[in-house]
């Protein structure tokens, strides 16, 4: 994996870069699609640290259609994923927009297609991993990056997790490597409420697997599964002191912030929001649906931030212990439409998508875009 101090290094380059480029180019040789990743601990942000979303200071790249995460490259520049035609856009140092290529097998339709994206370097090789619908399942392949910065191609598919259930809604899709250096996976309950409570079954869980795919050492089942009672997880992240969050859409009352604990059940579908009953646990913070619908999350020191699409809004939680301290606090709010993804990079800054394009190339309310946006210490 990355050290932290090649990724500080890099991610400080590439938005050196976009700055002066002011990039706002569309893609060569083909139409945008959707990818995504979210990072773990910020080698830049302490504990006990907070942080307040500023206004949107650069838009890195416009054009994209339906996009679903976005991930910094370790010598420059970004991948960004879109969900409707399976595309890899590479986002290059210079401010370029490129088709890197098609994950092969991507089946679009409903809120399936392709979703998070993750990197690993392994020697020599930086692999790319791919969360997407497939014809029958939803899956995760991986794939070396083929070629230099600024004319990366996709190398064969390999997969490492498949039989994850796939339907029109509820396909979860998030992709990171934690601080363990394994590979959590966020899935849905694919409209199969019961399965969330099934330890055996993939839906409605996050899954956490070894690179090559395996259930990863000391899983409490003994299996792939990390929590279970889930609905629609697509958002995860670590905060500086190693505790992982993860945000869950609600069906029709509450929308959820979560911490994640090995073996814990969140209560889904007996339990929407805080059920106050002892065999689940309880969302650290709770949203009405309208104000929320949360996507990709990020952290920065001991603060998270959450990609609200339906709410249009980047909600601020400051945290502590596993824990929420004081309200949430909204950023961006209806500034940019539907926000999809967010990720922080090592300069005190976040990386947010927006989701107002329907993955046909039929706008909402314009096209997609890519923002950066500074960080400033919490008062």
């Amino acid at each position: 994996m990355t050290s932290p101090a090649r990724a500080a290094a890099a991610a400080c380059l590439v938005l050196a870069l976009l700055a002066a480029s002011g990039c706002t180019s569309r893609p060569q040789g083909g139409a945008p699609t959707s990818q995504a990743p979210t990072l773990g601990p910020s080698p830049a942000a302490e504990v006990g640290t907070r942080w307040r979303a500023g206004s949107a200071t650069g838009t890195l790249a416009s054009g994209l259609d339906a996009p679903w995460s976005v991930v910094p490259l370790p010598n420059g520049g970004a991948l960004i994923s879109q969900r409707g035609d399976g595309t890899v856009l590479e986002l290059t140092a210079h401010g370029d927009l490129r088709l890197a290529g098609t994950i092969p097998g991507v089946v679009s339709g409903g809120e399936s297609g392709l979703h998070g994206l993750a990197l690993r370097e392994a020697g020599e090789t930086t692999l790319l991993y791919a969360y997407f619908g497939a014809a029958e399942d939803n899956r995760v392949v991986r794939m070396p990056l083929q070629g230099e910065a600024g004319a990366y191609a996709l190398g064969p598919a390999e997969v490492v997790v498949e039989g994850i259930p796939r339907a029109s809604t509820h396909d979860g899709g998030r992709l990171a490597f934690g601080p363990d250096g394994y590979l959590y996976v966020t899935t849905g309950d694919a409209q199969r409420s019961d399965a969330a409570q099934d330890p055996d079954a993939l839906g409605g869980k996050i899954l956490r697997v070894t690179p090559d795919g395996d259930p990863a050492p000391g899983n409490p089942w003994g299996n792939a599964v990390y929590s279970m009672g889930h609905r629609n997880v697509q958002g995860i992240a670590w905060t500086s002191d190693g505790t992982l969050w993860a945000s869950e859409f609600g069906q029709n009352t509450w929308d959820e912030l979560n911490r994640i604990d090995a073996g814990a059940n969140y209560g889904w579908p007996v339990v929407e929001g805080v059920g106050g009953r002892a065999e689940f646990v309880d969302p650290v913070v709770t949203w009405a649906t309208s104000e929320a619908s949360p996507s990709g999350i990020a952290a920065y020191g001991d603060t998270v931030f959450v990609a609200g699409l339906r709410g249009e809004r980047l909600w601020q939680i400051d945290t502590r212990d596993g824990e929420a301290v004081g309200s949430p606090v909204a950023a961006l709010d209806r500034a940019h439409g539907r926000l999809r993804d967010v990720i922080a990079l090592p300069d005190a800054s976040l990386w947010v998508l927006t989701g107002n394009t329907d993955g046909r190339g039929t706008p909402r309310e314009g096209d997609d875009l890519l923002l950066r946006i500074p960080l400033t210490p919490a008062t």
